[in-house]
């Protein structure tokens, strides 16, 4: 595949609203920025599991996937539920797992490359997306820490 298909594009990079919307109104400081928060977290949390979804499915098609590829797909719904865990039992939330969330969504194109063999056209994509999630999970994070 030497070009990815349109719509990959276009509704990967759409994937990135909800996210942006929340960080306007955590920014913002009103009336809606902990539920900001709240569904922030939410959405990071499902990509984040979706992706394992992703490198499990390619442990399954690819004869010549990493034997710990499918330990590795399991960690980010794992972890997600992990970061989930301190709203539950009622500690600071929902800055410090935001943060934690931004920073493993912003990390996981690591995991691409070292199963190897992708498409240069998807990493490019995946690294795209992945920072900007990252980074606006993170961001959100920080403000949820400071206000």
């Amino acid at each position: 595949m030497t070009t990815l298909p349109r719509a990959a594009r276009q509704l990967g990079y759409a994937g990135l609203l909800p996210q942006a919307l929340c960080a306007v109104y955590v920014i913002d400081g009103g009336k809606w920025q902990w539920t900001a928060q709240a569904i922030a977290f939410g959405y990071a949390a499902l990509i984040f599991s979706f992706l394992g979804g992703v490198w499990w499915g390619i442990g399954l098609i690819r004869e010549d996937a990493p034997r710990w590829i499918f330990g590795c797909a399991v960690m980010p719904s794992l972890l997600a539920l992990a970061a989930y865990a301190p709203w539950i039992i009622g500690w600071e939330w929902p800055g410090p797992s935001l943060i934690a969330v931004g920073v493993l969504l912003t990390l996981s194109p690591l995991v691409d490359g070292l199963i190897g063999g992708m498409p240069w056209n998807w990493l490019s994509l995946r690294l795209q997306l992945s920072i900007g999630l990252g980074g606006l999970t993170t961001l959100i994070g920080i403000f949820a820490l400071l206000g």
